[in-house]
């Protein structure tokens, strides 16, 4: 396999980005295997610099590049960034084959970011001789709710995770909120198997209707993607409601929901913030969560929110 570092230089761009505020573009490296990520790292692990991490699965967006700031802020070395689609969480009928590959654009989001290197390895390098026989369980928080719909998903997840971190050996990695369960499993992996990464949570970036940012989005027609926005509109009628406590908050989503068409829904829960049962009456100013997935047509959405259960309006 040839390795490529060095490849992209802003001259290289097809058009022009301009940076986040506060954020100086650069040219990112780029490594295709693990020697070659190695080499890259090797001066910040000289220098004693911490190392900040966003694991995607490439086709990124606005939510990724917010992820990619967090880190910024959080260490004093270099930001990697990996793009690689986890044949390891896709289950039967799962949109393995058409997830989009688009890593010139991505390439291009995480140079505007200042990340410092990215990590594209192919399914090969990742997984060298086949899929691996010793994976991670994920234990009963990876059997409900996305678990339950999506068996064996958080275990490919957890996995490739777990390897990533060895890969790339950092002190810091950021995960979005949008997908709260995957944060609060891989935060709890980090804990119980003593990994040393500080795992980071990044506040979930929305369109100006509220729709959360996802590459999923793009597969939904216009009118799917005009009723998709029923999912935040549901979990912000929570919000408001939930002074008057969980099953307020849970019939005021519900009415949101019956205005839509097409929405067909999974779930809808209110757990608490480590998506553990809440108590049966929680005190007033309990924190919790809301979590909602939905299909609209083959294109299945989740969401989440955090909830104040009981508070004074």
């Amino acid at each position: 396999m040839t390795e490529t570092t060095g490849a992209r230089s802003s001259g290289e761009l097809a058009r022009p980005l301009a940076p986040s505020e506060g954020v100086t573009a650069r040219s990112a490296e780029l490594a295709h295997t693990r020697e070659g990520l190695r080499k890259l790292l090797e001066p910040a692990r000289r220098d004693g610099a911490s190392v900040g991490f966003v694991p995607t699965m490439g086709a990124l967006h606005e939510g990724h590049a917010s992820l990619m700031r967090v880190a910024r802020d959080k260490v004093s070395g270099p930001v990697v960034a990996s793009i690689f689609v986890n044949p390891l969480q896709f289950g039967a009928g799962e949109d393995l084959d058409r997830y989009p590959r688009t890593l010139e654009a991505d390439l291009e989001i995480c140079e505007r970011e200042g990340v410092d290197v990215v990590f594209a390895p192919s399914v090969d390098e990742v997984y060298p001789g086949g899929l691996p026989q010793v994976t991670v369980a994920p234990g009963e928080l990876g059997d409900v709710l996305e678990g339950k719909t999506r068996p064996g998903h958080f275990g490919g997840v957890l996995t490739v995770v777990a390897k990533l971190f060895g890969l790339v050996g950092p002190d810091v990695a950021v995960f979005g909120e949008k997908d709260y369960q995957q944060l609060a499993l891989i935060s709890r992996m980090s804990s119980d198997l003593c990994l040393g990464v500080d795992v980071v949570g990044a506040p979930t970036q929305r369109e100006a209707d509220g729709l959360a940012l996802s590459s999923r989005n793009r597969y939904l027609s216009p009118e799917q993607r005009e009723e998709a926005t029923t999912l935040s509109r549901a979990l912000y009628a929570a919000q408001r409601e939930a002074a008057s406590g969980v099953d307020a908050a849970l019939q005021a989503a519900h009415a949101e929901l019956r205005r839509a068409k097409t929405v067909e829904l999974d779930y809808l829960v209110v757990t608490d913030p480590a998506l553990a049962v809440l108590p049966a009456d929680p005190e007033p100013g309990t924190e919790a969560r809301i979590l909602i997935a939905a299909r609209l047509g083959t294109t299945r959405l989740i969401d989440n929110m955090s909830l104040t259960i009981g508070a004074s309006r």
